[in-house]
């Protein structure tokens, strides 16, 4: 196939959307049979039948996909309502594996024993964001591959998580894996800025820094934010965001986190993530602005890097970005085709987006298959 292919439906009842995905796929290609689907959480009772009309309909037997709380097509962001958003793409069986779901690390092998591993390895995964070894389940399976690199994102619902790797699960992270002979190209796009240096963690416990620099953190945080006193602090507090530096990176690479806690009375601070003594972080703050600046670097980048138009891409963006940052009518994925052209697309809004063996917040994670 030189150009995937891809629908979407959106419509007021989960029963409409699969007829009309059961309708719109009666023109897929024959030679398709890898498909990904995505699909609102207000479908997430129906996801079940959706995947099985939709495996019926064209005869294919891999999919993977995940719930999402507002989802991505190649036209439009859809919210709320029930919908789906669909792409079918042929890869040689021998180029491909499905991951199955996975809930500890014990379940990791030392050795994959799924049904074939590849000199390099890509992964589409989606995972559980109540498993609280979700990152570390990541990275276990990251260091498993050979050269391997994973994308994909969190689940994000308001009702039940469901993944698909062939059939409707739960609980852990799932997905596919590629050899070196499927063609990819992937970038991440940050939605928060870094402000000043980066900084050591001199003293933490759990989630909370006591110290950073051998100095009291809040004092550390006000100082690089520019914030002269507290009942500053409480009125910026919602635009506050710590980046957790990935080792050996340069300043723009971090995993934003929430700062969700101060203690005046001791000056310390708290993030939604554990903090380690001796870890690298730096202050950051989100704007609009911010977000489309980077989001237009990065395409910029990955169009250099383009010989010709994509087979079709996959994003996961944050829950925090799409409408919430970029605006209500599609802006975000209108800015990807306005730089990058045509091209079959879908994705979801996820509750932490995957690049690499990390788990990023406030990012896009752009992959074109190529």
């Amino acid at each position: 196939m030189d150009q995937f292919f891809s629908i979407d439906s959106q419509h007021d009842s989960a029963r409409a959307v699969i007829n009309d995905c059961d309708r719109q796929l009666n023109v897929a290609p024959a030679q398709a049979n890898f498909g990904f689907i995505y699909a609102t959480d207000a479908m997430a009772a129906d996801y079940a039948e959706l995947l099985q009309r939709c495996r019926a309909k064209t005869g294919i037997e891999h999919w993977i996909g995940t719930i999402g709380m507002g989802i991505i097509s190649a036209n439009r962001e859809m919210y709320d309502l029930p919908a789906a958003s669909i792409m079918l793409a042929h890869f040689d069986d021998n180029d491909f594996t499905i991951v199955p779901v996975i809930s500890k690390q014990s379940e990791i092998p030392s050795h994959l024993q799924w049904p074939r591993t590849f000199m390099t390895n890509f992964g589409v995964i989606h995972g559980d964001p109540f498993n609280p070894e979700a990152q570390a389940l990541i990275e276990a399976l990251q260091q498993q591959l050979d050269n391997g690199f994973l994308v994909g994102g969190l689940t994000s619902s308001q009702g039940s998580h469901y993944q698909v790797a062939d059939r409707v699960i739960s609980g852990g992270i799932s997905g596919a894996l590629f050899s070196e002979n499927v063609g990819v190209i992937t970038s991440l796009s940050q939605g928060c800025s870094p402000v000043g240096d980066k900084h050591i963690v001199s003293k933490a416990q759990e989630n909370v820094a006591i110290s950073i620099d051998d100095n009291p953190a809040l004092r550390v945080l006000m100082q690089d934010m520019n914030i002269a006193d507290y009942q500053e602090l409480e009125q910026r507090a919602g635009g506050i965001f710590v980046g957790l530096c990935i080792t050996g990176s340069d300043r723009s690479d971090y995993a934003v986190r929430n700062l969700v806690g101060v203690d005046l009375e001791h000056d310390v601070i708290a993030i939604n993530d554990y903090l380690s003594e001796g870890k690298e972080i730096i202050f950051c703050n989100r704007n609009e602005q911010t977000a489309v600046d980077d989001l237009k670097q990065m395409l910029d980048k990955l169009a250099g890097r383009l010989k010709k138009k994509p087979k079709g891409g996959l994003y996961v963006s944050c829950l925090g970005r799409g409408r919430e940052q970029f605006g209500n009518d599609s802006e975000e994925i209108k800015m990807i085709h306005e730089r990058l052209g045509d091209f079959p697309l879908i994705g979801f809004f996820a509750n932490g987006e995957i690049h690499h063996d990390k788990l990023y917040g406030y990012t896009g994670v752009l992959t074109l298959f190529t």
